[in-house]
């Protein structure tokens, strides 16, 4: 169990001052100079040793992405980009730092760049976040006003953080279309190689991080990659934001240490499962785009990404979504098809054309209007477009489906018999033939 002692977010709920004196008198911005004093090489080295992954879904270890960048200029500059386009369904962290404790961001933001060189650091916040925009903007300014941001700062490292807004598409989640959106150009992912910490944005070496990957930063260099590293099971380390929604009691959002069981996590921060332990169906645990897990397979386990991972689903960005044995769980799946159609920015073909394919099939899947070989011919389509596209949107429709037939097939079936007794032994597709 987490103490208040290790918890780096100490202002996520907004209800102390979160202003600089604020900030300042909860230990941020503590001696960020003495740590730029310490050089890039051990910074980047802390971060390697604090085991942290990326906080935006990925996993992906953050000492060893910011260590990608180029060590010396070639004249380009470098560039931090700060993905805060939180758009995966279920997810409510990122928008809590930004509105309630901005200020770990902005100070991460300086030492990041610092460790790569970098001397702007751009925000690219979603869409529809007004209120959370305002609240960073103004914490900019004030950092501006006591001149620890701008040109000749009491960091030691001259420093320019911006932030953009986005337009509310989701594709720009992803890396690569973040940039393109950045440039002013349409919202659509890059191919790879080349990767962004060689030619990113305006062609220049750039790190894209997630917003709570940053945000710790400045508390894991104060404390020591050691001390991260101490929670959690190995190679899940540190403490990690969790917004747990659904059928609980008590939704929230609040900072657990990692591997913490789910059965804990629900019942210490969240009040329990609506109607109790056993009324739980079904978990999706990483935001929707993981697959989901029935009730007795995660009731015990623990919430990091390598245990969900061996469950063939996973962390993500800790989204934790709730469903009890009210919930239909084949109508979930389908609403999940159709943001994902809808979201496709229409590259790849597979994508274009097999999510709205797949959410044609699972509407009629819902009512069982079906033909029970084409649940396998839905699991094969979901196959060719996983893996086939060049950003994981494509991979992102397929797993919730893949994961609805691993564990609810029989559910499917049952529909499926049942409109077709009340159809006089036809399904639609029959009649019509």
């Amino acid at each position: 169990m987490l103490k208040d002692k290790d918890r780096i977010f100490t202002n996520i709920y907004g209800l102390k001052d979160k202003s600089l004196k604020g900030a300042m008198a909860r230990g941020h911005w503590d001696d960020t100079k003495g740590l730029i004093e310490k050089g890039r090489d051990w910074i980047i080295a802390e971060m390697k040793t604090s085991g942290l992954r990326g906080r935006g879904g990925a996993g992906f270890p953050t000492g060893l992405k910011w260590s990608f960048m180029p060590k010396e200029t070639d004249g380009r500059p470098h560039y931090l980009v700060v993905n805060a386009d939180e758009s995966e369904p279920g997810t409510c962290k990122d928008r809590e730092i930004m509105r309630n404790d901005p200020h770990t961001l902005i100070e991460g933001c300086v030492i990041a760049s610092f460790a790569m060189s970098a001397h702007t650091a751009y925000i690219y916040i979603r869409g529809e976040y007004m209120r959370e925009r305002e609240a960073l903007q103004k914490a900019i300014d004030e950092c501006y006003d006591a001149g620890i941001l701008g040109k000749n700062n009491k960091c030691g490292w001259d420093m320019d953080v911006f932030v953009h807004h986005g337009a509310g598409a989701y594709i720009c989640g992803e890396e690569t279309a973040l940039l393109e959106s950045l440039e002013g150009k349409k919202g659509q992912p890059r191919l790879k190689p080349p990767f962004p910490a060689n030619v990113g944005l305006y062609g220049c070496p750039t790190t894209v991080n997630n917003v709570e990957s940053i945000a710790v930063a400045p508390t894991i260099l104060r404390r020591g990659g050691a001390w991260f590293a101490g929670f959690g099971r190995p190679n899940n380390a540190g403490t990690k934001l969790f917004c747990v929604s659904g059928h609980v009691n008590e939704p929230a959002t609040f900072e657990e240490e990692m591997s913490v069981p789910f059965r804990e996590l629900i019942d210490k921060h969240c009040g329990g499962i609506r109607g109790g332990w056993d009324n739980l169906l079904a978990v999706i645990p990483g935001g929707s785009s993981v697959p989901v897990v029935p009730a007795e397979e995660i009731i015990d386990c623990p919430m990091d990404f390598d245990s969900l991972r061996d469950l063939k689903s996973g962390l993500g960005t800790a989204a934790v979504i709730v469903m009890d044995k009210s919930t239909d769980i084949v109508k979930a799946i389908a609403r999940l098809s159709h943001f994902y159609k809808h979201e496709s920015c229409g590259q790849c073909t597979p994508c274009r054309e097999g999510t709205g394919w797949m959410w044609r099939v699972m509407e009629r899947m819902v009512v069982g209007n079906a033909r029970k070989e084409e649940i396998d011919m839905l699991l094969q389509v979901t196959k060719q477009v996983e893996g086939h596209t060049i950003c994981a949107l494509g991979d992102a429709a397929a797993w919730p489906i893949q994961g609805l037939i691993r564990h609810y097939r029989p559910e499917m079936e049952r529909r499926i018999d049942e409109f077709t007794r009340n159809a006089g032994g036809t399904s639609v597709l029959e009649a019509a033939e």
